[in-house]
């Protein structure tokens, strides 16, 4: 077979155009198909593929194909039109990556790159989130088995988050990669978190996703208390001097009803000792100076003795034989009487 593409090549004239091969570079996922467009200007006869250095397939411009493997294939990329051929590689496998080879007699050899991908797994760790306001979250994003090294991303309601507010690792397994992305911020207001990887094999990224609840956050009662106990202390501190005085008027109001009684009890003793009242000059209130038991009266007997000493004034009346005792003019003998309180 390999000697009649051979002379088929030989009898086939130059290319009398351009020659392009795309995609130069191929990104898929293991598993399934890679696609290369050949295109030609003008008459090219017959086109050869090499893959991993080896020969696979040929095609003629009247589009008679010649392959070696089921897994090969080539055709015209739409409607007969013999510029274009696509050339499909199927059910691709890690080992498989490796150029691709195109070549078209007159024209240097075009060659394209095939990168077979791998797609792994990503979930957000633990489940919904309960924070309260301003509260700062924490989310941790794993992939695994992912090749090679995925792109780790997040969004929240949809939009791209800053960079900044979060940090990926990656770590070989194997021949895969695992990742962890963590993502810190500060809760505001009820959000989807999605944690997206992507290889560039993957049209749409792999994601996993979670839900935050923001509740409000609780009253700080600090500065209430603080007013509270700095009127109560106040209200305290009144309410004790207050009490004080209040004692105070109640200790001064006692002793004057004492002194009070104490005088009354006196002029009551005075009255039953004679027939009329007279002020007891012994009686010395409370808060006057004693008179010394050395000072006497016109009786000759000392008015008080001490604070609680005083003189009942003595009487006397005139006898009937004209004795020398003393008589007053109110006809009373005298007498001296001393009453201790």
């Amino acid at each position: 077979m390999l000697s009649r593409i051979c002379l088929l090549l030989c009898a086939t004239g130059a290319v009398s155009g351009v020659f392009q091969l795309q995609p130069l570079n191929a990104a898929v996922l293991q598993g399934s198909d890679a696609h290369f467009n050949a295109t030609v200007q003008g008459n090219w006869g017959f086109m050869t593929f090499e893959f991993q250095e080896m020969f696979v397939l040929a095609i003629s411009e009247s589009g008679n194909v010649t392959s070696t493997k089921v897994q090969f294939s080539a055709r015209f990329c739409s409607g007969g039109d013999a510029s274009c051929v696509e050339f499909t590689i199927h059910n691709v496998s890690r080992n498989e990556s490796g150029p691709v080879i195109c070549s078209v007699l007159g024209e240097k050899s075009k060659t394209a790159q095939l990168e077979v991908q791998e797609r792994g797994t990503v979930n957000i760790t633990g489940e919904n989130v309960t924070a309260i306001q301003d509260q700062k979250v924490e989310f941790r994003c794993v992939t695994s088995a992912w090749y090679p090294t995925p792109t780790v991303t997040w969004t929240w309601n949809g939009q791209a988050v800053d960079n900044s507010l979060y940090n990926t690792s990656s770590m070989a397994d194997g021949d895969t990669f695992n990742s962890t992305s963590v993502l810190k911020f500060q809760a505001e207001r009820n959000t989807t978190v999605e944690c997206r990887a992507t290889v560039q094999a993957l049209t749409n990224p792999q994601s996993s996703s979670v839900f935050l609840v923001v509740v409000p956050k609780p009253p700080d009662w600090t500065v209430l208390i603080a007013v509270v106990l700095s009127f109560g202390g106040c209200a305290l501190l009144a309410l004790l001097i207050i009490g004080i005085i209040f004692c105070y008027k109640r200790r001064k109001e006692k002793q004057t009803n004492y002194r009070d009684e104490i005088s009354k009890r006196v002029r009551t003793q005075s009255l039953a000792a004679g027939q009329g009242v007279y002020e007891n000059p012994g009686y010395v209130s409370e808060g006057e100076k004693s008179v010394a038991p050395s000072e006497h009266t016109g009786s000759g007997f000392g008015q008080a003795i001490g604070s609680n000493i005083y003189v009942v004034p003595v009487y006397s009346r005139q006898t009937a034989n004209g004795s020398n005792n003393t008589v007053d003019q109110s006809g009373f003998r005298k007498h001296r009487h001393v009453t201790i309180v």
